[in-house]
């Protein structure tokens, strides 16, 4: 499988600090976890895969920007120090690493706030994803979200928030349709760096196809655009991932940039493990169908023989009875058959 794969963040039009952080590695057979220098340019997706995150911290000023970064190192460097090549043979492995890189990580926010009383009071959201063959591994805990986007189906909202909404929604006590104006829409009930609780994340897992592109983004996107501007955006820029990025995050501005922004993309270009497939299958069954046509040949012209050879008979036959069978054609007649 081929992807491409962008992130960016913005400070947006209101704060003057930054508490979002995101990480990338494009291929997690290399320790280098930087994007692309062409993100434009597909990579064929190494055995171990490919992962992107998204953090977005709170706390005020530095103590978010603090969480997050913790939070986005964290997964980093579990990912440079696991033996991934073993972990990506079992699908409940890879579920029991990623869940524990979030409670990993909050213990090491809570660490750093016992350490430092001025980072006290900070916390960060955390969603990652872990990319191995076409499977798109998803863990979080917080209200950032992860989306999954195709041409051909829209746009599909792939995590659910840790949020009071969204337990008011799941309760039956709210319209979802009414979730985006609710005014404590912001208010998360789960993340990482919360000393009355541990951190609970969620995990999912989402097949991929050719065309597919798996977006993790901040509320500074979600909170402001709702699902269906976003789906516009991608409809309309959905050729060129860097573009996509950019108008999304402008999206976001355009809506009062009042929050942090910041996004990852991942897009499947191909997948020529599919491609050398179907050419196989193909090849096959033509290889099939010329030995039959080959056989079928060969038992059609012995039919054809048998019948001349009859045929010759049977003149000879009738022949014989009459005058005009002399001596030379039946001789002709006679080496024929034989």
């Amino acid at each position: 499988m081929r992807v491409k794969l962008t992130a960016g963040t913005n400070v947006g039009c209101v704060r003057t600090n930054n508490e979002d952080n995101f990480i990338t590695n494009i291929d997690l057979s290399r320790p280098d976890w930087f994007l692309p220098k062409d993100v434009s340019e597909a990579v064929n997706l190494c055995d171990e895969g490919c992962a992107f995150v998204v953090a977005d911290g709170m706390g005020g000023l530095n103590a978010g920007e603090v969480a997050s970064a913790i939070a986005v190192e964290h997964v980093k460097q579990e990912f440079l120090n696991a033996n991934l090549k073993k972990i990506v043979k079992s699908d409940k492995d890879v579920e029991k690493f990623m869940r524990e890189i979030v409670e990993k990580a909050d213990a090491a926010i809570k660490k750093r706030v016992e350490e430092d009383s001025e980072t006290k009071g900070m916390g960060t959201t955390l969603i990652f994803a872990w990319v191995i063959g076409r499977k798109a591994y998803l863990s979080w805990c917080g209200d950032s979200r992860a989306y999954l986007y195709n041409p051909a189906s829209g746009l599909k909202r792939v995590s659910k928030d840790h949020s009071y909404v969204q337990e008011l929604v799941d309760a039956g006590k709210l319209d979802e349709d009414l979730a985006f104006d609710h005014p404590n829409s912001n208010i998360i009930t789960r993340c990482l760096g919360d000393f009355k609780d541990r951190a609970k994340p969620d995990f999912a897992t989402v097949a991929l196809k050719t065309g597919d592109r798996i977006m993790l983004c901040s509320d500074g996107l979600c909170g402001l655009c709702r699902d269906e501007e976003i789906n516009e955006v991608m409809r309309n820029f959905c050729e060129d991932i860097e573009v996509c990025k950019r108008e999304l995050i402008n999206a976001a501005l355009n809506a009062g940039g009042y929050d942090n922004v910041t996004i990852a993309l991942m897009e499947v270009v191909d997948d020529d493990s599919a491609e050398i497939a179907d050419t196989c299958d193909f090849s096959t069954k033509r290889t099939k169908k010329k030995k039959k046509n080959k056989k079928g040949g060969s038992a059609s012209l012995w039919k054809i023989l048998i019948f001349m050879i009859i045929l010759l008979v049977i003149i000879a036959l009738v022949m014989k009875n009459t005058e005009l069978f002399d001596g030379g054609i039946r001789e002709a007649i006679t080496n024929a058959i034989s």
